[in-house]
Parts: structure tokens; C-alpha cells; sequence
């Protein structure tokens, strides 16, 4: 692997309300991710920022200025913009507290709302001009986020930041609440909310209603209250975004791994498919007349985006083609089978596999090598973080590097993850005194059924997480030592009581929901969770990657740990960064993976290469396509 390699950066672009053909998206710059113009009609792009940090949070509004957040080392900042043809930055909202972003609408007629996260568990809501000093018209505890702005920018909708349980608060631009959603009586479940309808002079607020067995859309206005839209049903997951011009909304559902969009008219009643490839489609917008733009992808191909009105959008360039053969393998569990996203690569698959449809399934077939045998790679599961996530028939370059060197990849989307509907996710284990154990056994149950079918080599198998995926690397490897061969954890939590007390108040209040209470409350349900418990009977080599800035999984619990290895003779590594949890730069996504590979090299069984060891280099920025 090279230092050419890059982050690769897929985004569909914001339009401009009025010329859709003006456009602002992020991409990759030079292994950072920046922020860059499209314009439609001369195919032709401008990058607006450059930062040694990079810059993620952008957007454009109706007068076609581009918005974009510069923030310090720890995240906090302003938001800034720029005529979209370029010209002198200017502060968006001059006076404005710095703080973490939490959300910017900007209405056609200039109307800027924006929430910002300001310190000591605060968020603020500013309202004001483009190029003003805005007024604080709320300040509230605990994080929040901006939700929507409706077209006059007399109402605004604010969003708890608690995975859907928070309420919605719906307020005027002066700061007065008018509702909060859900209303006592009203339906039951969770409520996500997707923006107020852009039409004018018919404020209506898009929910999506998260029931028993699956999610309905809902709405609100002020003239008919909170309605749930019960004949239209879905069994797993879904967001959804209004239509410009039509009281239409285009759904994306998130089904087994892979996307599937829906346009729905709440007038008539009716619901079609939109067609489009099999894959992930990583986010879809609809845009005005009807048209259709989303990012494409399946795990063979990387992000490509699409649209169905035939206005040109950025082509990123040479993409290249992952080897080997994609597939799926569902293994039995007591609440239902788990659904694996197998890899395996070409010296596992014979000559003609890499074009198996992603869509078959493996199967045990006879005269394949037994378990053990040297004919079968050694494979590396790489473990979702969230958990409130998980993962999809979609590139990702550390499959592309892994499966290229000749390892074979599992994806498993344990009990818990989303994508399976509300049943899946509430088997997670929380409140069971199982959180974490859960993830583990389906862990093993998908190691035990490749090994069953011979399709990996059972002296070989490697765990390679990052944050919460990090964690149950770490669980497995001292819950379960004799299954695993390596261990590769990034930003993990490993000590549940240290991590409790040093993270986000967020994190904390889920900490207790998950265990029912904090750790003098119920000690022994964090003590049976927590990997520092089980860190002597580690029996594989680990490496461990800490982020000295990271708030969420912080530097002294990961340091516990690893003082509790060496305490027990463990063979391990670490590797330290100089980053908060979340990061976009690079340089440090490519030192984690070249330290990674060159761990797994020395503790996995060598592969036989089959192909390229690396992805092919991104050139830098969006390109006409």
C-alpha cells in the first residue's frame, strides 16, 4: 500500500433551490475531505475550501451562496460563505457563539436558522440574516439539533439527540414552543423527524413513525396535529425527504444490506418503486419536476451518483473494481437468522466467481478443502460500530485492501443492528445484563458456520473493529479466546465504569439505559461487559489504536486496559493518534490501515496475493462526468 491511497468520500450534492443546477458537495482533496462547487451546466467544479483538517459541514442556499463550517482542533467554530462563483469568505453570522454545529437551514427569502452545541451540555438556536448578527431566540440543556425551517422561516423544528426517543420541539422564529412531538396520548414508538414540506404557506413537518413490527410515515401541522400514516408500512428501517413541488415523498428504505427507494403520495394514498440498481444506495434526494439524484454502490464497485433527470453530475473518475466474489450467508441464531456480507478472494473462488451476482448465497459444497487445510485464506471479520448501524453491500477500501491480499472479509450484521426492522434491534441484549455477550455470540455462531461450510481457514481467523465494533473485538477476544487468531481494535471502549465517567453526557444517560442503571447501581452488569474483565484470558496478539482527543471512547479507559495486558503477559501493540473519535483526515486513516495490515501479515497466516495490494489512487476532487 502506497501513500497514494486516499480516503474515499462519497456525497450527493445540495442544489440550489432556485438554479438546480448550481450544486455544493464534499469530497476528497488530497486525502482530506473539502468543500467544492458543481456547476451543472459547465461541467465544471471549484473547490472552496482547504484546510489541514478538512471541512465536512456545508450547504447552499437559494441565492446560490455557499455555506461551510470551519472549526478548531476540537471541533468548535463558525459558519462562513462565499458567493458560489468565489470571491471573499464572510462570517454567515457574525457575533455568533462558537460551538459544534448542530444543524443550518437558510429559507428562500434569506432567513437563516442555525443550532449550535455551545458548551457545558447547552445548544443554542440563532436566527437572523445571512451576513447579521443573528439572536439567540432558545437556549436548552443537552444536545440538540436543528430539524427544519419551514419556507417562510416562521417555524422551526428541534431535535433531541438520543436515537429517535428525545421529543421533537416544533417553535416560532421567536423562540415560542407550539408543540412537542410525541403528545401525550399520541401514537407510541419513536419519532424521527425529516424536515418540514418546502411548499409555501403549508407548514407540514415529516416524521417517520417507528412502531411493534415496523415505520410508517408521519406528519404534522399546525391545523391537523401529529397523524401517523398507517397504510403505508415498512418492515425495516427508513428515511424520507419531501418532493419540491408536490406533497410527494421519496422513501429510502434500508432492507437486509442493501437500499430500495419508494415514492409515496400522502394525497392519494398510492406507493411505487423507484427503479434502481442492486446495491446501497448511500443517500437519494428528490429534486424538482420529479427527478431523482442518489449514490450508488455495492461492495464490488465504489459510490457513483446518479440521476434520473439527466442533469450531469461530478464524476469521480477511474474507479476501480474490488476482486474476488461478493455474496451473502445467513446463519441461524434464537431470534432469528444473522445476515453476513462474505467476501472471499480469487484464490478461494476459481476463475469465473468474481462475477457471481451479490445477491447468491454460499453454500457448503462437497470436495471443498476440510477446515485447516492451506487451500482456504485465513479471513478477517470486520465488526460494525453504532451499534445502531450496520453494514451494507457498499465499497469499503479496507475490504478492497484485505480482499485483494488474499483474506477473506465477513461483514456480519449482529442482533441489534439496524437494517432488520425493530425486533432485530431490540434483541441487543440491553437490559438483559447481556450487552456486548449478545454481539459475541452471533460472532461465533457466523465463525462456526464459515468453518462448517469450509469456506475459511479455522486456525486463521483475525477481528478488526473500530469504536463500538472496537469494543466487541475486544469482548470476543477475552470471552471467547480459543476462536480467534488476531485482533485489531480501534478507538474501542475497554473499560465500561472509566469510560462511563469520561464520556459525553449522552453516551453516559445510554450507558444507563443499556444497563439499567450506572455502575454503583448495577456493577456486576458493567463488570460482565466490560473487556477490561476478561483482559488476561486474552490469548491473541491485539493491536490497539487510542485517539488521544476522543471524547466518546477517551485515551484513560483504552490506558487501563492496556496496562491490564501487559499486567498479564498479553501480546499486543499500540498505536496512538493525535485525533478526537471522529475524524476526516487522511494521513491518519492511512497510518491505521498500513499499521493494521502490516499486524495482520505478521500474526494471520500469509495469504497468497491475488491481485493489486491496494486500491487503486482517487484523484483528488469531483470531475464532470
Amino acid at each position: 500500500m502506497s501513500d497514494s491511497f486516499k480516503v474515499f468520500l462519497g456525497a450527493l450534492p445540495e442544489v440550489c433551490a432556485r438554479d438546480p443546477r448550481r450544486m455544493v458537495l464534499t469530497a476528497d482533496a488530497g486525502g482530506r475531505c473539502e468543500v467544492f462547487t458543481w456547476d451543472a451546466d459547465a461541467r465544471r467544479t471549484r473547490q472552496v475550501t482547504d484546510r489541514p483538517g478538512g471541512t465536512m459541514h456545508c450547504a447552499i442556499d437559494a441565492d446560490a451562496y455557499v455555506w461551510w463550517f470551519e472549526e478548531d482542533t476540537d471541533g468548535r467554530g463558525h459558519w462562513w460563505y462565499q458567493p458560489f462563483e468565489g470571491g471573499c469568505r464572510l462570517p454567515g453570522l457574525p457575533g455568533a457563539p462558537a460551538g459544534l454545529p448542530r444543524g443550518l437551514a437558510v429559507t428562500a427569502d434569506g432567513t437563516v436558522a442555525a443550532a449550535v452545541a455551545t458548551g457545558h451540555g447547552t445548544t443554542s438556536v440563532l436566527v437572523g440574516r445571512r451576513g447579521r448578527a443573528p439572536r439567540e431566540v432558545l437556549t436548552t440543556p443537552g444536545p440538540c439539533c436543528l430539524g427544519g425551517i419551514t419556507p417562510e422561516g416562521d417555524l422551526l423544528a428541534l431535535v433531541g439527540v438520543s436515537d429517535g426517543d428525545a421529543p421533537i420541539t416544533v417553535m416560532t422564529a421567536t423562540g415560542r414552543v407550539t408543540a412537542t412531538l410525541p403528545r401525550p396520548g399520541g401514537p407510541r414508538g419513536r419519532l424521527w423527524c425529516r424536515g418540514f414540506s418546502p411548499r409555501p404557506g403549508r407548514p407540514e413537518l415529516l416524521l417517520v413513525h417507528e412502531s411493534e413490527d415496523g415505520y410508517q410515515l408521519a406528519t404534522w401541522s399546525p391545523r391537523t396535529g401529529l397523524i401517523t400514516h398507517d397504510w403505508c408500512g415498512f418492515d425495516t428501517e427508513i428515511s424520507a425527504r419531501w418532493y419540491p413541488d408536490t406533497r410527494e415523498v421519496l422513501v429510502r428504505q434500508d432492507r437486509h444490506g442493501r437500499s430500495l427507494l419508494h415514492r409515496v403520495s400522502l394525497r392519494t394514498r398510492t406507493r411505487h418503486t423507484v427503479p434502481t440498481l442492486a446495491g446501497s444506495l448511500l443517500d437519494a434526494a428528490p429534486r424538482a419536476g420529479g427527478g431523482v439524484h442518489y449514490l450508488w454502490t455495492d461492495t464490488a464497485h465504489p459510490p457513483v451518483l446518479q440521476a434520473t433527470d439527466g442533469i450531469p453530475l461530478p464524476d469521480p473518475g477511474f474507479l476501480p473494481h474490488v476482486p474476488g466474489r461478493h455474496t451473502d450467508l445467513w446463519t441461524p441464531t434464537p431470534d432469528g437468522p444473522v445476515h453476513t456480507l462474505l467476501s472471499l478472494p480469487h484464490s478461494a473462488c476459481g476463475t469465473d466467481s468474481a462475477a457471481a451476482p451479490a445477491s447468491s448465497s454460499v453454500e457448503s459444497r462437497p470436495g471443498r478443502p476440510a477446515p485447516g487445510s492451506a487451500a482456504l485464506p485465513p479471513a478477517v471479520f470486520l465488526v460494525h460500530g453504532g451499534p445502531a448501524d450496520h453494514d451494507r453491500d457498499a465499497y469499503d477500501g479496507v475490504v478492497h485492501s484485505l480482499v485483494a491480499s488474499g483474506y477473506a472479509v465477513a461483514r456480519v450484521n449482529y442482533r441489534g443492528s439496524t437494517g432488520y426492522g425493530p425486533r432485530w434491534r431490540r434483541a441487543f441484549g440491553a437490559g438483559a445484563g447481556s450487552v456486548g455477550h449478545t454481539q459475541v455470540a452471533d460472532l461465533a455462531a457466523v465463525r462456526a458456520d464459515l468453518v462448517r461450510r469450509g469456506l475459511v481457514d479455522d486456525r486463521a481467523i483475525a477481528l478488526w473493529g473500530v469504536s463500538w465494533g472496537a469494543y466487541l473485538v475486544l469482548l470476543a477476544l477475552g470471552s471467547r479466546p480459543e476462536l480467534w487468531q488476531a485482533g485489531i481494535a480501534v478507538k474501542p471502549v475497554a473499560d465500561w465504569v472509566t469510560a462511563h465517567r469520561m464520556t459525553t453526557p449522552t453516551l453516559r444517560a445510554l450507558d444507563v439505559r443499556w444497563f439499567g442503571g450506572t455502575p454503583e447501581e448495577v456493577p456486576e452488569r458493567y463488570a460482565f461487559s466490560s473487556p477490561l474483565t476478561y483482559a488476561a484470558d486474552v490469548a491473541a496478539p491485539l493491536l490497539v489504536v487510542g485517539a488521544h482527543k476522543d471524547v466518546k471512547c477517551p485515551p484513560e479507559q483504552i490506558r487501563s486496559y492496556l496496562t491490564a495486558l501487559t499486567a498479564a503477559g498479553v501480546e499486543h501493540e499500540q498505536l496512538w493518534l493525535d485525533t478526537g473519535h471522529d475524524g476526516y483526515d487522511g494521513a491518519t486513516h492511512v497510518a491505521v490501515l498500513r499499521r493494521a495490515l502490516t499486524f495482520l501479515r505478521a500474526h494471520l497466516r500469509a495469504p497468497a496475493p491475488a491481485g493489486p495490494s491496494r486500491p487503486p489512487a482517487r484523484p483528488g476532487g469531483p470531475r464532470s462526468r
